[in-house]
Order: structure tokens, then C-alpha cells, then sequence
């Protein structure tokens, strides 16, 4: 198939376009928001094509893979056909609600008889009102690290984006009760002058800004543990590739984190001190970090591994396509 889709999310993308069909994937000169283009952190396969709003409007387009409520109208600009009526459409939910009335949040989508609206995880599908529209869960899939755990320095990884403005989402209150037993490593977009926002020495909270994630995968797998404290996300990427690594991990039991981590791969409870005490572990018996790391490991790519994804996404394009005509 001919599918449409925005660049948005880097990671999903990435394990998206690793498909058998054609990707389009809308450019503008300003490489804006909707016409972000490929990836340049990220190696996508030659199936990803640019093409600009004016060469849509030729292009043959079997189906198209929403993310967000403007590209309906954009679709419609640039093609001429309306999402849902004239073209196959779903809509992919990355989020958990960011704003409403938690757990009565409306989903933008909702009472629709036009599309599907397809969760990425089966949290996110029980917490939205998405009221009469169809929906399903397709989990996330990765593409593996090409490295493998290691863990020989005595310090604890954290991926985070924006971590100063989004503060208690994503656990940054957290951090310093574990940098009293390890030093930080934090990488992400503007994670640049943490360690001043939380009142801490460089030397206990140091940011890697936005580096190339294979660099990240390579540094994050030599560190002994991984952390992940947000309390409100749909579920990070960045965890489950440190799991696919053989990283163990410290999570907070929230969101979908709870059913991505078992028990034997890391720590994962709501309470803090329980977790302060897993790192403490791990930074005493490496062993045992290997040990856990191994299991995280063998959960990661069984049920997020990129064959089970590419191969669920199919059936579903194959089901809304035919169903369409």
C-alpha cells in the first residue's frame, strides 16, 4: 500500500516505516511541524518518501494514518478527499489525556463513524472517552539497539524530555532521591541546566541534550540501571529499549509502565522508597542487575519486538482497506 503519514514521533515512526508498503511522508520547506520530512537521527529504509503537499495532490494514496485532528483538514487541502469517506483512515493515540477531567477526558475523535482510532497501549484505550468510534490496541514495537548491556559504571541512566517544564509529569521532583545513591546521567530534549533546577551539583546530575539516539543507546547500556519516574505517560520508548538492551529498570507502577515491566526485570512499585532501595541494590551487586536486565530483556522483544508490530498493523490496514471498499 501507498500510506500517508506525518513525521511526529520519532521512535513509532521508525519501527512504522520498517513495514513492506510506501510511506509518504510530507515535507515543507520549513520542515515545520507538518512537514517535518524523514528522520535525521533515526535510520529509516528508502520505503520512507518525501513528497510535498503539491506532489500528494498526484500521488496515489491507499490509506492514510492520522496523529492529529488538523491533518483531517490538511489531508483534505492537499488531496482533495476527505479522511474516513474518500480514503481509509486511522487515527493512532499516542497520548494519554494531557488536559479534561481525568477519567472523563474526551477523545477528539470521539462518536465517529468514519475511522479507527487505534491506542498504542491498552491503557491509553480504557482511560479516553472515545464514546461510538471503533476502537483497538496495537502495542508499540522497536527496533532493537544494536548494543547490549554492560552496566560497568556505577550510575543510573534517565531519558526525559523537557524535564524542567514538565516537572511532576515526568518525575523530576524524583531525581534527587536517587542521585543520594548514584549519580544521574539524563538525556532528552532541553534537559540542559537540570542539575541547576533542582538544586544539585553538576557532578550528581549531568545532561546529554538531545544527542543521536544511536549514541544514546551506546552510553545509556553502560550504565548500571535505568529509571523511569513519570507519573502520567502513555509508555516511553526510551524504557522499552533499555529493557530490549538488557538494562534493568526502576519504574514507577503507573500508566502502562505496570504492564511493560515485570517484576523480575528491575523494581516497578508506586512507592519511591521501594525503588530508592532497588538502585541501592543494583549499584552493590552488579550481578544481580545483570540477572534482572536479562529478564526485562526477553519480555522487551517478545511482546514488543518489531515483527509482532509490523505484522498486527498489517492485518489492521488490510481489514480497514478492504472493509473501505
Amino acid at each position: 500500500m501507498n500510506l500517508l503519514l506525518w513525521h511526529v514521533h520519532g521512535s513509532w515512526t521508525t519501527a512504522f516505516v520498517h513495514g513492506r508498503h510506501r510511506y509518504l511522508i510530507p515535507v515543507t520547506p520549513d520542515r515545520g511541524p507538518y512537514g517535518l520530512g524523514r528522520a535525521r537521527t533515526y535510520p529509516w529504509p528508502d520505503s520512507a518518501v518525501e513528497v510535498t503537499p503539491e506532489e500528494l495532490a498526484r500521488s496515489q494514496v491507499d490509506a492514510v494514518i492520522l496523529q492529529r485532528p488538523e491533518e483531517i483538514d490538511l489531508v483534505e487541502e492537499w488531496l482533495g478527499r476527505r479522511p474516513g469517506r474518500d480514503l481509509p483512515a486511522v487515527y493512532v493515540e499516542h497520548n494519554t489525556p494531557k488536559d479534561g477531567d481525568v477519567p472523563n477526558s474526551r477523545h477528539p475523535m470521539a462518536d465517529r463513524d468514519d475511522l479507527l482510532v487505534a491506542h498504542v497501549t491498552g491503557f491509553n484505550q480504557l482511560i479516553w472517552d472515545t464514546g461510538a468510534t471503533r476502537t483497538t490496541v496495537v502495542d508499540h514495537g522497536i527496533v532493537a539497539p544494536a548494543v547490549e548491556y554492560t552496566g560497568e559504571l556505577d550510575r543510573l541512566a534517565v531519558v526525559i524530555n523537557e524535564p524542567v517544564r514538565r516537572w511532576r509529569v515526568t518525575g523530576t521532583d524524583l531525581l534527587p532521591r536517587f542521585a543520594e545513591i548514584a549519580p544521574l546521567d539524563v538525556y532528552g530534549m532541553k534537559v540542559a541546566g537540570l542539575a541547576d533546577a533542582l538544586g544539585l551539583p553538576p557532578d550528581r546530575v549531568t545532561s546529554h541534550d538531545d544527542i543521536p539516539q544511536a549514541a544514546m543507546h551506546t552510553e545509556l547500556a553502560r550504565r548500571r540501571a535505568y529509571l523511569h519516574l513519570c507519573r502520567w505517560t502513555s509508555l516511553g520508548l526510551s524504557l522499552i529499549e533499555a529493557m530490549s538492551m538488557g538494562m534493568p529498570v526502576i519504574a514507577l507502577a503507573t500508566t502502562e509502565a505496570a504492564m511493560a515491566v515485570p517484576p523480575d526485570a528491575g523494581a516497578i512499585a508506586t512507592r519511591v522508597d521501594t525503588l530508592v532501595d532497588a538502585a541501592r541494590r543494583f549499584m552493590d551487586e552488579p550481578e544481580l542487575a545483570r540477572r534482572a536486565g536479562a529478564v526485562g530483556r526477553t519480555a522487551a522483544r517478545d511482546r514488543y519486538g518489531l515483527d509482532r508490530f509490523l505484522t498486527d498493523w498489517d492485518r489492521l490496514l488490510e481489514e480497514e482497506v478492504c472493509a473501505s471498499r
